[in-house]
């Protein structure tokens, strides 16, 4: 089940406006998963369609890069072969993991793209989710975690540690693409742009005409006709993750997609997440450990360190009790 959690104000078309203004493009591709919008402002409109082509050819090419689904992907075949031996891979997705591996280390390993086995035996992969049994959860478990993952800057290398380990592109995929687009918009002819990825990740550049940002609101984790918060980004990323993405409810609960690598099971206690930052790289993987750790652990951890000038945190904690404020930032 799929809701979207974050509303863009969009128009539809390629519009030509008054002599001197901006003409308005907006265009869609299906890919990786997600739908994929570009709604830009420009002066030409052939550079424009130039640009905004470039840009969805882009996500084409990272799809045959880091898609999980599609048997021929680089990472694809990363995952076949690294359990046998070091497997050298592209710079690119070399670099990818790289971060990843940062991402996990400042995150205390909440933040891990080796959960592949375990969104497989939760039925998120491919499915809506299912209750596995604990002694499958048991079965998994020693095949995850990044510290099993051995990256060999020298020769470009990447092997596993164990049998069965499978790398899971779901925490990053949509922000990689997204910030590869926005790069390849500012080479073209496009003033100002927003960028977005099913639309829970999302970047804009600049500005639309007479508007200091574009408008994007945050929606009501429990009430996806409702927005809880409006938010104007200029040059900024904003992501979002929550229960209503997909999820199903066993026994009484709901179980999300967003999987806790440090106990096997979904994470409890939070709704939603949104994270602003300066790259939809990073605003999409942080959402995750923000969700699975809650308010306590980020306020703690991440306002104050250097590495994260230019964020802000929007947290729904899934209070019971009839709390008043369960959705509010991070101050």
């Amino acid at each position: 089940m799929k809701r979207f959690v974050i509303l863009l104000f969009l128009g539809a078309g390629f519009v030509g406006l008054r002599a001197g203004e901006l003409l308005r493009l907006e265009q869609s591709l299906e890919a990786m998963g997600s739908v994929y919008t570009v709604v830009a402002y420009g002066e030409q409109r052939a550079g424009m369609l130039a640009a905004v082509d470039d840009a969805f050819e882009e996500v084409r090419r990272i799809d045959r890069l880091l898609s999980n689904y599609r048997p021929d992907s680089e990472l694809s075949q990363l995952n076949r072969a690294a359990a046998k031996g070091p497997v050298r891979v592209s710079d690119e997705l070399f670099g990818l993991l790289e971060v990843c591996r940062e991402y996990s280390r400042q995150s205390q390993g909440t933040f891990d793209i080796t959960v592949g086995p375990l969104m497989k035996i939760w039925g998120f992969y491919r499915g809506s989710g299912r209750l596995p049994h604990r002694a499958e959860i048991r079965g998994v478990f020693g095949r995850v975690g990044f510290d099993k993952v051995v990256l060999n800057s020298a020769g470009k290398t990447v092997s596993f540690a164990r049998d069965g380990m499978e790398l899971d592109p779901g925490g990053i995929g949509k922000g990689y693409a997204v910030d590869r687009m926005v790069d390849i918009l500012k080479k073209g002819l496009v003033h100002s742009a927003l960028v977005s990825a099913g639309n829970s990740s999302i970047f804009a550049l600049g500005s639309p005409p007479e508007e200091e940002g574009w408008r994007v609101s945050i929606r009501d984790p429990r009430d996806a006709a409702r927005a809880m918060e409006e938010v104007v980004l200029k040059n900024a990323s904003m992501s979002t993750s929550g229960t209503s993405e997909k999820f199903f409810r066993a026994q009484g609960r709901l179980y999300s997609h967003i999987m806790n690598p440090r106990t096997g099971y979904p994470a409890q206690g939070t709704l939603s997440v949104s994270v602003i930052a300066p790259r939809t790289l990073d605003s999409e993987a942080w959402t995750k450990p923000v969700f699975i750790m809650g308010r306590k652990w980020t306020e703690k951890h991440l306002p104050n360190n250097p590495h994260f000038k230019g964020y802000r945190f929007f947290i729904c904690e899934d209070k019971q009790g009839g709390s008043q404020q369960p959705c509010a930032w991070l101050q």
